[in-house]
């Protein structure tokens, strides 16, 4: 994998058990990891939903392997939260993990 091309810095989250201002407990996004990716393609679509014109964007992000990431967990890059619908792994080289992610109507 030639590490020069992953060039932005991502950050990797997953639900996980939190506490509300007023003590009560609830699940919160918490990093996880803060990798360095490389943006492999890039698809936008507008669609409609609720009688809304709902815009998404669909990326394709590249990251050193590891086994952790799960399509349950997010990304944040650059302000945006991308909500992960597929994590493809080199299974036979462990080089790099790829993840389809998207924004628009997120899940949180």
């Amino acid at each position: 994998m030639d590490i020069g091309r992953n060039n932005r810095r991502i950050t990797l989250q997953r639900l996980g058990p939190g506490r509300k201002p007023s003590g009560q407990p609830t699940e919160v996004w918490l990093d996880m990891a803060r990798p360095w990716a490389r943006l492999l393609g890039k698809n936008g679509r507008e669609t409609m939903a609720a009688d809304k014109e709902v815009d998404t964007t669909t990326l394709s992000m590249r990251i050193r392997y590891r086994e952790d990431v799960t399509a349950q967990w997010r990304v944040v890059y650059r302000g945006a939260i991308y909500d992960i619908q597929a994590v493809l792994p080199d299974f036979d080289g462990r080089q790099h993990v790829d993840l389809v992610v998207t924004a628009g109507a997120a899940r949180g």
